[in-house]
């Protein structure tokens, strides 16, 4: 059974065979606990974290003490929403976000309202981008805490983080931002952007799954966060647990290889939607691009598909791997809160498909999946239309 063509990049990503190649080592013989300082096996693994970490911090011109290691995005979103929250509480209890986020920050800014705080959630415009001076106007007295994604996850819209850093700056309150779909793919600078904390993956740019990093900054203001896990202590008292090496090891050369090559596959990438759009378009011209044609990741193509249904139009498709959103609200049947805030309604939220394209894509597999949305979408309209003929 062949495998169909992957387009759904941005849910995860096929791990590069390079960066296995690092990982092997410390799956085989380099097996140490990088807490066990007293041996060699130790003395190898705390040396390649610290040079993961270093490899890391240098990525967002930030510093290594900066860098802490996490099991992945969620965690890290959770320990630097709740834990900033619960240290600075005196200072105040309100949240400022905006509605198109990731459900990983969504959901924990609901946690915090049930421990009493105040989230104001701002609206989007229909393109996707919060407005910074919404941001400016929504900061209180008592704001600890901003937080806006940088790039988002189903429609790809890069949002003005370093205006809205600098705004954050001003008005003396902390700036998260959920960079898992940016990273390694747009530049990052954590002190031009004004980026107080920062949650990454390494799934998303050809790492292996189970690894992340929490950027906090240490200097100029230095952010203290409460612990959210107990037991021992680990990551200088941020975050406890026996390192993951190999996934570390493979987070940092992954890191590496998607900084490298990020001019020219973000080109190659950016030819290969537009070649897509401008197709599927041309045979389907009722077809509606979502989020902005120009302020968007190169890889991320996002489609509504008028009267059709996106995921028996997925179904349908057996040759082509996509999604009609994130991956990790996939077994939710409500329309994506993505749409709904860009003024789709349930109707045309329920078309959305999202194509996002990756390091392995080749321009032959993105013709044969072209001519496949091309070739489905027709079918399916044509035997829309002769079921009102016959029904009419």
């Amino acid at each position: 059974m062949n495998y169909p063509i992957y387009l759904d990049n941005q849910a995860t990503t096929p791990l590069d065979p390079a960066v296995l190649e690092a990982m092997l080592p410390y799956l085989k013989n380099k097996f140490g606990n990088a807490a066990s300082i007293h041996h060699r096996y130790g003395r190898e693994g705390k040396e390649a974290v610290e040079n993961s970490r270093k490899v890391l911090a240098k990525s967002l011109q930030g510093h290594p003490r900066d860098i802490i290691f996490t099991s992945g995005a969620t965690e890290s979103i959770n320990l630097a929403i709740k834990g900033v929250c619960r240290k600075y509480q005196n200072k105040g209890q309100h949240i400022v976000t905006q509605n198109t986020e990731h459900k990983a920050v969504l959901d924990t800014c609901a946690a915090m309202e049930q421990e009493g705080w105040r989230v104001t959630y701002l609206p989007v415009d229909t393109d996707g981008f919060v407005s910074p001076k919404s941001v400016y106007d929504a900061i209180e007295k008592d704001t600890v805490l901003v937080t806006v994604m940088h790039a988002n996850n189903e429609i790809g819209t890069i949002q003005p983080v370093a205006e809205i850093g600098a705004i954050c700056k001003q008005k003396n309150v902390f700036f998260m931002v959920d960079a898992c779909q940016s990273f390694g793919k747009l530049d990052i600078d954590v002190n031009e952007m004004t980026i107080d904390l920062m949650a990454a993956t390494a799934h998303k740019i050809y790492g292996p799954k189970g690894v992340g990093f929490l950027y906090i900054r240490q200097k100029g203001p230095k952010v203290r966060l409460e612990m959210q896990m107990d037991g021992g202590g680990h990551e200088r008292g941020f975050r406890s647990g026996t390192l993951a090496v190999p996934q570390i090891v493979g987070f940092a050369k992954a890191a590496e290889l998607s900084i490298d090559r990020k001019e020219e596959e973000n080109h190659r990438l950016g030819s290969f939607r537009d070649k897509m759009f401008q197709k599927i378009k041309s045979s389907h011209p009722d077809v509606i691009l979502n989020g902005s044609l120009e302020k968007r990741l190169h890889h991320n193509l996002n489609l509504c598909f008028p009267g059709l249904e996106a995921e028996s139009m997925i179904m349908k498709m057996k040759g082509v791997a996509c999604s009609t959103g994130s991956a990790c609200s996939s077994a939710n049947l409500e329309p994506s809160h993505v749409m709904k805030a860009l003024g789709r309604n349930n109707e045309m939220a329920h078309s959305a498909i999202r194509f996002s394209l990756g390091r392995f894509n080749t321009e032959k597999e993105i013709d044969i999946a072209i001519e496949e949305i091309v070739n489905t979408v027709s079918l399916i309209k044509k035997k829309s239309r002769q079921h009102r003929l016959i029904n009419g």
